[in-house]
């Protein structure tokens, strides 16, 4: 079972999400200890590859209140662990318009901090709209049963 700690909620809203991939995060011993008292959030963060590595920019992981001299800089750039082959996969899928987004970040059952990343599109005003207006009729319907 996963603890989940911050999700995207947007990201469904924002993009099309076409593929999803799971990786483990290089972390200091006070951004772990944040992590686990749920002080972390992906909204603005994005995914890069530099090198042939992937990088996550923008991720906000608060200070450990007893870190004192040893805390971490809260925004710095983290290292995505995966799969060569997956790296590999995603490198050759990135194209115009295509961009890889955090979804969520959890600690697995092992007590290791892991990060669901996705391929994703960015949507147009009008998908955004046709979005919102699916999500309007399911409501409505969920509210006459």
């Amino acid at each position: 079972m996963k603890t989940v700690i911050a999700t995207n909620k947007k990201a469904k809203f924002n993009y099309f999400l076409i593929e999803e991939y799971t990786a483990g995060i290089v972390l200091t011993g006070t951004e772990i200890k944040s992590i686990r008292d749920k002080k972390a959030n992906i909204n603005n963060s994005y995914c890069i590859i530099i090198n042939n590595e992937l990088f996550i920019k923008q991720m906000y992981i608060a200070k450990y209140i007893f870190g004192n001299i040893y805390n971490h800089d809260e925004y710095r750039v983290r290292k995505l662990l995966l799969k060569k082959k997956e790296l590999i996969k995603i490198k050759n899928n990135l194209n115009a318009g295509i961009t890889i987004i955090p979804k969520e970040v959890y600690i697995s059952e092992r007590g290791i901090a892991k990060i669901t990343i996705c391929l994703a599109k960015g949507k147009k005003n009008y998908d955004k709209r046709n979005a919102i207006k699916e999500r309007e009729i399911q409501r409505k319907i969920k509210c006459k049963n």
